[in-house]
């Protein structure tokens, strides 16, 4: 697949990354031409030097023939009117946007053909927004992705000393459990992926990823690790777009409180949230905290667009009391570094936008795409289509499909029944089959096995 990315910043950059080790052809757009000189030198990309939305940059780019644009730079109006070019002067069959600004996102026909032509809209702040709400709602959660609208979900959580399943094979999962089916897609021990058998034994520490039905969640967890009590108090760091989505989304849930420097931004806050308590002040500040009685708090969560003000509030928070933090980490490098220790969780925006992204790169029928441990592994969600003589999957049991190495199938949805795989579980036409994949080299293999052969047309 032809690809232009517009934007060699953290998402366009990983983006490339992660696209360019899947043999697709590749080409980046930028101003800054150190920055496309360090992609250039670690992937094999071309890279155009230029104005994102210039007619003669994008020709240059290759968009007389491309089959996606993917205008993800850091300006909203620079990512419409490249979209608006493409479509235009070169009938680009795919344009994903970037757009930020809720302004632009709550006007409907905005972003039709006869208006500005994208046709995959992509905001960061919706779905962080989204990702912090289910780790608020799953206590002791690393991750909770859904799928198949939230039918299933995979879950990973820390295994801890005292857990039922710890020191024991996850084959006593279903003596523990026999009214609860789920599977465990992948253990991360001493950040070294396993791929689970049943005579694999659990240990304390390591990171597990299983599935199940979402009615069947919190049970699996609490076979894991001691249940963390339910989420009650909530407090936020930083009124911004993510902060103030993330109050209205919750407030009428938990005790919600805000915390921002702005006087104007505290203003609009008070006006615009319900029930929301929202404090002019910084996060940082020792007696603040105390006076808001933080160790109380069941979540303190650092939402700020500056990284060392959000792992400085979250140290603070944890060290007065805080039960649980959470940070927003911009600097992937950073992310590794923070999470696990003081800091819970550690939410880097840009994997979470990539997930998104790469659900409507993949080819095949793949619905969606979730990046796991930072990038390390991915999940996917695809769906058969075909009969068993088109198709590589169907009327086939999953011990006899040829999965790539790494690679493992963790349930099906079937209509509103979430079937949990077990190797005699045969998948039909329409089945959404959920995989988990370790080795992300494999990723094209897997989305090899759901194209339907030309014996179906």
């Amino acid at each position: 697949m032809k690809i232009i990315i517009l934007g060699a910043g953290q998402v366009g950059g990983t983006l490339a990354e992660h696209l360019a080790s899947e043999a697709n052809d590749i080409t980046v757009v930028d101003t800054d031409g150190d920055r496309l000189r360090d992609l250039g030198d670690r992937l094999d990309i071309r890279t155009v030097q230029g104005r994102a939305s210039f007619p003669t940059v994008l020709r240059q780019a290759g968009a007389d023939d491309a089959d996606m644009l993917v205008a993800v730079t850091n300006s909203d109006e620079t990512n419409m009117v490249a979209c608006q070019v493409a479509h235009t002067l070169f009938h680009t069959p795919t344009k994903i946007a970037r757009v930020r600004e809720s302004a632009y996102l709550t006007r409907a026909g905005l972003f039709d053909n006869d208006a500005i032509p994208v046709d995959v809209l992509i905001s960061p702040e919706q779905v962080v927004t989204h990702y912090i709400k289910r780790l608020i709602e799953h206590p002791g959660a690393l991750q909770v992705i859904d799928f198949a609208e939230g039918k299933a979900q995979l879950v990973a959580v820390k295994a801890y000393y005292g857990g039922p399943l710890v020191g024991q094979q996850l084959r006593q999962i279903r003596a523990h459990m026999p009214n609860v089916d789920t599977r465990v897609a992948a253990i991360f021990r001493r950040d070294r992926p396993i791929l689970p058998q049943g005579d694999t034994v659990i240990e304390a520490d390591d990171e597990v990823f299983f599935i199940a039905a979402k009615a069947h969640i919190r049970a699996v967890m609490g076979e894991l690790r001691r249940i963390d009590e339910t989420n009650k108090r909530v407090v936020i760091a930083g009124g911004g777009q993510i902060g103030e989505r993330l109050a209205e989304a919750i407030e009428s849930r938990y005790q919600v409180k805000i915390i921002e420097m702005n006087p104007a931004r505290c203003r609009h806050l008070s006006d615009t949230l319900e029930s929301t308590v929202v404090l002019q002040g910084s996060a940082s500040d020792r007696d603040l905290m105390l006076e808001e009685n933080i160790a109380e708090a069941d979540i303190f969560l650092a939402l700020t667009n500056d990284d060392e003000a959000n792992i400085m509030s979250s140290l603070l928070a944890k060290r007065l009391g805080a039960r649980k933090v959470m940070t927003i980490i911009n600097n992937p490098a950073y992310v590794d570094l923070v999470q696990g220790g003081e800091i819970d969780i550690a939410i880097s925006p840009q994997l979470a936008t990539i997930g998104t992204l790469l659900t409507h790169v993949r080819r095949g029928d793949i619905v969606s795409v979730h990046s796991l441990r930072r990038g390390a592994a991915e999940a996917i969600e695809a769906i058969a289509h075909g009969d068993s003589k088109s198709s590589k999957v169907i009327g086939k049991a999953i011990e006899d499909i040829a999965l790539p190495p790494g690679t493992t199938i963790g349930a099906i949805i079937r209509d509103e029944e979430v079937l949990i795989a077990h190797d005699d579980t045969v998948i039909e036409a329409g089945d959404h089959v959920i995989l988990f994949v370790v080795d992300k080299k494999y990723i094209r293999d897997v989305e090899k096995l759901f194209h339907v052969g030309l014996s179906f047309f």
